[in-house]
């Protein structure tokens, strides 16, 4: 077996509108067509694919209690993406990535979950990384 890239994360979350918001103003997903799970939900997609499916949970959720550290999307158009974080004042942290051609756009969802975003280092040209 060989495995390909990670087709996909999944969230519990008590915050199912206000994530699907996020995701779709920040991250420019579309929340789209899910499978009739008995549970409520949302699917978000990116480029045809169901990157981030959400499931909706009464417990609350936060950074401190998640058990995941971090999930990350390679990317183009850092400075516009850059300027959707100023813009919507999201709170950021941009970093190279010793002994790589990446920099990383690091950043938290409404339920404190870590993400970050993977742009070739040629991209941040201009930039205070």
């Amino acid at each position: 077996m060989q495995l390909g890239r990670l087709d996909h994360v999944n969230l519990h979350t008590a915050n199912v509108d206000g994530m699907v918001e996020w995701y779709e103003r920040i991250l420019g997903m579309e929340n789209g067509k899910r499978p009739p799970f008995p549970n409520p939900g949302a699917w978000l997609y990116s480029d045809g694919h169901p990157f981030v499916h959400l499931v909706s949970t009464d417990r609350e959720l936060t950074g401190k209690n998640v058990n995941i550290e971090h999930f990350a999307f390679s990317a183009t158009g850092l400075k516009d993406f850059v300027d959707v974080l100023n813009r919507e004042d999201e709170n950021y942290q941009l970093r190279k990535v010793p002994d790589t051609p990446l920099v990383q756009v690091n950043l938290w969802d409404p339920d404190g979950n870590h993400i970050h975003i993977d742009f070739h280092a040629g991209e941040a040209e201009g930039l205070d990384v």
